[in-house]
């Protein structure tokens, strides 16, 4: 019997597979722009506040007097420097050196309340401040229309003492709340304004804007009450009779080193 020859069986080679390290290749462009992203993110609320600015809004033509109300939104008040300073161009500027015109700031109005309970940070800082010096001094009360009107006159009058030289109160009247009317807002804003006047013995002044005054509130309050207009535009409100107007929010004052304020020019 013929037999076979054998031959041992080899092993199967085993064969290391190395995984593949995939490289990214990062374009440097890519990378620009998300760090382009990333500036404009941190920079953007300095920009929108004006914080940079060295110059904002234009003045009306043969604005001469000016207003700027304060609240807990400005802080780097120089109380002693606050001038408008108006450029070639006829904007607010902070560069002495390129003024065409330097005007003082003959009144400055400083939010004193909001609703029923809330008093505004800022407050007592920037009324002992503004005392102290020689401007025309004025507090305004931000009012709620879902709260209750005599609460909020009561809140107002313990928290803000008029000198005799003060300006007189201010109502700012510039929100409705979901479901009030018209009519609703009125009586309210009536019931504070009379007794705001009741107590300081002087008619207050109304704040709102241009279509709020000529739009929602009635002939009661816009008729009888010194009326301060905000219309951002170099043209005066269409609401008449005005005393003053707030023309922009976005103005530089010299002296005010925290971004944009709110600039009015008051009736000549």
């Amino acid at each position: 019997m013929a037999t076979k020859k054998l031959t041992p069986k080899k092993g199967k080679k085993r064969t290391s597979r190395r995984k593949k390290v995939r490289k990214w290749k990062v374009s440097p462009w890519l990378v620009a722009g998300g760090l382009l992203l990333l500036a404009a993110g941190i920079l953007y609320p300095y920009v929108r506040t004006g914080r940079f600015a060295s110059t904002g809004a234009r003045i009306p033509d043969g604005a001469r007097r000016f207003c700027v109300d304060l609240s807990h939104h400005n802080d780097g008040i120089v109380w002693d420097s606050l001038r408008v300073v108006v450029d070639r161009s006829g904007r607010t500027s902070k560069d002495l050196l390129r003024a065409k015109g330097i005007f003082p700031v003959s009144t400055v109005i400083i939010k004193a309340t909001e609703g029923e309970r809330m008093v505004d940070k800022r407050f007592s800082a920037f009324w002992d401040e503004a005392g102290k010096r020689e401007f025309t001094r004025g507090a305004y009360h931000f009012f709620r229309s879902s709260k209750d009107p005599h609460r909020q006159a009561a809140h107002f009058i313990s928290t803000v003492h008029l000198r005799h030289r003060d300006l007189a109160p201010v109502l700012d009247i510039e929100t409705i709340h979901a479901g009030c009317t018209h009519e609703e807002l009125n009586r309210k804003a009536l019931v504070w304004l009379q007794e705001v006047e009741k107590h300081y013995g002087r008619k207050p002044i109304v704040y709102t804007s241009d279509s709020f005054a000529r739009d929602i509130l009635s002939p009661e309050i816009t008729a009888h009450y010194p009326m301060w207009i905000a219309r951002y535009n170099r043209k005066e409100p269409r609401f008449s009779g005005w005393t003053m107007w707030q023309f922009t929010d976005q103005a530089v004052l010299y002296g005010a080193n925290g971004g944009y304020v709110d600039l009015s020019v008051i009736k000549q």
